[in-house]
């Protein structure tokens, strides 16, 4: 799907992609940054990989560099047409850099291949760390949802995000 293997390249993901992308999920660092921060478990997955694999506006992909899987996208498509949310993560022991390398190729499978006109991401208030990536990808805050999502123990707030397809262009040119 992409051909600058120095960038990445993005592919679908399979069914023996399962178990690393689980593995890379269920770390402690990646979930709690998750709205379900439980541990998940191999059937509870695989069943979730059987609903997503079968509709047609999810885009579930695995990023890799130099042939090596170390990144998980889902896009999927909203019913506005063009429109679709995004969910990430890298493998947590890939390199400084890994993730800003996923996230153009996901922005450019998501708007060159796919021909979406606008991409959403959300992130935690806390995650400050998904906040200034959204920011360095060129995403436009779009607002607060205040108290949105309770944990279990506490609320907290959801900061929404927002880039379109002349946006990111822009950006490529400059780039």
């Amino acid at each position: 799907m992409q051909k600058d293997e120095s960038a990445g390249r993005l592919r679908v993901m399979a069914r023996t992609d399962l178990e690393r992308v689980l593995a890379w999920r269920n770390h402690a660092e990646i979930r709690r940054y998750m709205y379900t921060t439980h541990e998940i478990s191999l059937n509870e997955h695989q069943a979730w990989f059987e609903r997503a694999s079968q509709d047609s506006s999810k885009h579930l992909l695995v990023f890799e560099l130099g042939g090596e899987p170390l990144g998980f996208v889902n896009l999927t498509e909203l019913r506005a047409r063009g429109i679709a949310d995004w969910g990430f993560y890298v493998a947590p022991d890939a390199e400084k850099g890994t993730g800003l390398k996923l996230g153009q190729a996901a922005l450019e499978y998501a708007f060159q291949t796919i021909g979406m006109h606008k991409v959403c991401g959300q992130a935690l208030d806390f995650n400050e760390r998904s906040i200034k990536f959204h920011g360095r990808l060129g995403f436009q805050q779009e607002g607060t949802l205040r108290d949105q999502h309770f944990d279990g123990e506490r609320y907290c707030s959801i900061v929404a995000f927002g880039i379109l397809s002349h946006e990111w262009k822009a950006l490529r040119k400059v780039g």
